[in-house]
């Protein structure tokens, strides 16, 4: 099915948060075993790409020591391309399995909605981040590197294997929305008007507003109109 104008719902005897017109995943316990894996529109075989979320969580280096997944595609060999909360509170991007990522020092992740955005280019290496349309500075990551095809997307873990071994000290808690991909580096423009909610071109690897979203564990699909 497909779960466009629905929100997820990871069970909890606290209050569910609500969105418009839109789906929602919502995880709001401490430590938590549900996930959701999203289904890509055409593989993940990747020279570039932007990927943008919109998320809130009240988890911080404040309030708990631990690092919290923000999005993982993992493949059979290893995480491909992971996005997280680091303990410090920095927000990082690891390609390939590998165990140095590219770190970005940015104001810190709350129970406000953040949008947020990674743009990254093999060519140059070039990597940056954006959050509620504002821009990082460029770093160079993986240059020359290729993001490979065949894995899972997962929403809410950190697998370690190809769709299991998950660690609930890794999970993420809050809510995540509006999760888009596209195969190239967006304009600054184009993230700024995404942030916006202005139109901006439609994404070719993922779309939350038409994937198939496979939820798993305790989780529930509410339909919510505008």
């Amino acid at each position: 099915k497909h779960f466009h104008g629905l929100i997820v719902l990871f069970h909890s005897s606290l209050e569910l948060s609500l969105f418009l017109g839109s789906i929602g995943l919502v995880c709001l316990r401490s430590l938590f075993t549900g996930y959701v894996e999203m289904i890509p529109q055409n593989p993940l075989n990747l020279r570039a790409f932007t990927l943008c979320m919109r998320l809130g969580t009240e988890l911080s280096m404040t309030t708990t020591e631990r690092s919290i997944i923000l999005f993982a595609y993992r493949t059979s060999q290893h995480d491909e391309l992971n996005v997280w909360q680091e303990v410090d509170g920095r927000l990082s991007l690891y390609l390939s399995g590998s165990s140095d990522g590219v770190l970005f020092q940015v104001p810190g992740l709350g129970a406000l909605h953040t949008h947020l955005c990674l743009t990254w280019d093999s060519s140059s290496g070039a990597t940056a981040l954006f959050m509620n349309g504002q821009r990082s500075l460029t770093k160079i990551y993986k240059k020359n590197h290729n993001v490979s095809s065949g894995g899972r997307v997962i929403l809410g873990q950190d697998p370690d294997s190809l769709l299991g071994d998950f660690d609930a000290d890794q999970s993420f808690v809050g809510e995540i929305y509006d999760v888009n991909m596209w195969s190239s580096v967006l304009s600054d423009s184009t993230i700024q008007d995404m942030f916006a909610g202005r139109a901006v071109p439609r994404p070719d690897i993922l779309d939350w507003e038409t994937a198939e979203l496979r939820r798993n564990g305790d989780t529930t699909m509410i339909e919510h109109e505008l």
